[in-house]
């Protein structure tokens, strides 16, 4: 990929926002993953000056979808009062999901076809789909041919008991049948990232969440959802434990590899339902709507490895081949935005980027990426405090991000996260300059 200047149509972000993250089974308990997506479609319109019937597509990050909404950025769009003349397309790449509804704007602009990308993301872990076993669906499928009441009394002809328990959809690789957590446990045992070490890093994502919470400082990515039908209002994010401590964290027990595993429910992020949305615009175009962009959106790749033995690592691949094509170090990034599924995970890629070890046999690299400051890296709280609603994250952290660029008068900031799959991903933003 070359460099984003080359391109004749450059790419920024204009505004981000999205609406607070709740830990599933509060306050979106009701709702589902469109009405999410809805309301921060609706916040987004609401504070920019954007006619909707020029936007040129919306894109819209999710993971588990419902059938009843199975293109559910369509849907959204729709509900969110856009013109029905705007096409919308869903995307799905796990945790990074709303990053490549970022990336697939960007690409369309680029490319000269759009010039008003409306990039989105939206989840809920409150409503999943809960299936029967697939004996049981094919008796249901083959039913629809009975045409007598006696054709019925063969429906139960070969089922047992266990054929009409519910089907509940796992959080694992279909690859390889692990569950993140295990993953990630044996990830932090394979970077000698202690149990200590994870506990004290969730500690303080829980403890800079709340700060920045108390302090306003995600004020201005954070719109009020209104939560039908009493029309509640959800002003801020609930899944920061502000009380929490290294003594209660350290009275956790393992969740996934048990006894001797470090990763617990307390260092891991939680179930959490949210949605988010950005206007992504070609650069003049915004300026001739009076709209100030935030940042450009510059190189950005996705990465893969072995969902088996580096499902998370990502961000280790995907962070040096970014920085090698802006031709920038580590050291030029002011800030640095890393999705946070597991304490261990983030630790594992900042021990492995500062590793020439690990650059010699996985980078092809003759030194280390770098080592990157904790003053820098996720300085308002991440997955693990203010919640990882699947399809959603992505745009909160390029959101944030900008945001953070302005307010500490950075230039250049790095978003990367890990995703399902063993995938990953890793943009650069630079700061709008007036």
């Amino acid at each position: 990929m070359q460099n984003n200047t080359k391109h004749s149509s450059v790419a920024v972000l204009v505004d981000g926002c999205r609406i607070p993250f709740q830990r599933s089974g509060t306050n979106y308990n009701d709702l589902m993953a469109y009405d999410l997506g809805r309301m921060a479609i609706e916040g987004l319109l609401a504070r920019n000056a954007v006619d909707p019937s020029v936007i040129d597509r919306v894109i819209m990050g999710t993971v588990i979808q419902e059938v009843k909404t199975s293109n559910v950025a369509r849907e959204s769009a729709l509900g969110a009062g856009i013109p029905n003349s705007v096409p919308a397309f869903t995307t799905t790449m796990a945790c990074i999901s709303s990053n490549q509804a970022i990336t697939s704007g960007v690409d369309l602009i680029r490319s000269g076809q759009a010039k008003i990308i409306l990039a989105s993301g939206t989840e809920t872990m409150s409503d999943i789909p809960v299936r029967f076993k697939k004996k049981f669906r094919q008796k249901v499928l083959e039913a629809r041919k009975y045409k007598s009441p006696l054709d019925f009394l063969k429906f139960f002809k070969g089922l047992g008991f266990k054929d009409f328990l519910p089907e509940l959809p796992a959080i694992a690789e279909f690859s390889t049948g692990e569950v993140m957590g295990e993953s990630a446990d044996r990830m932090a045992a394979r970077f000698g990232v202690s149990r200590e070490d994870q506990d004290e890093y969730a500690l303080r994502s829980h403890q800079l969440a709340a700060k920045a919470t108390r302090e306003g400082l995600l004020d201005e990515e954070l719109i009020p959802a209104k939560v039908p039908p009493k029309f509640n209002v959800v002003e801020h994010d609930n899944g920061f434990r502000n009380d929490t401590s290294m003594e209660k964290l350290g009275k956790l027990r393992p969740a996934f590899i048990k006894p001797h595993g470090t990763v617990t429910a307390g260092n891991s992020s939680f179930l959490t339902d949210g949605a988010s949305a950005s206007f992504i615009m070609e650069e003049q175009t915004a300026l001739e709507l009076g709209l100030k962009p935030k940042a450009y959106i510059r190189e950005y790749n996705f990465v893969s490895q072995d969902p088996g033995e580096e499902l998370l690592l990502g961000p280790a691949y995907a962070i040096p081949k970014v920085l090698d094509a802006m031709k920038l170090e580590l050291g030029d990034m002011d800030v640095i935005e890393l999705h946070e599924a597991f304490a261990g995970q983030v630790l594992s890629v900042l021990t492995a980027l500062n590793s020439d070890t690990f650059a010699k046999e996985s980078l092809n690299r003759n030194q280390k990426v770098g080592e990157i400051p904790m003053d820098k890296l996720n300085t308002l709280g991440g997955s693990l405090s203010l919640g990882h609603p699947f399809g959603a994250t992505g745009v909160r952290l390029v959101t944030t991000a900008a945001n953070r660029l302005i307010r500490e008068d950075g230039t250049f900031a790095l978003v990367s996260a890990c995703a399902a799959g063993g995938q990953g991903h890793a943009v650069v933003l630079e700061r709008y300059a007036d």
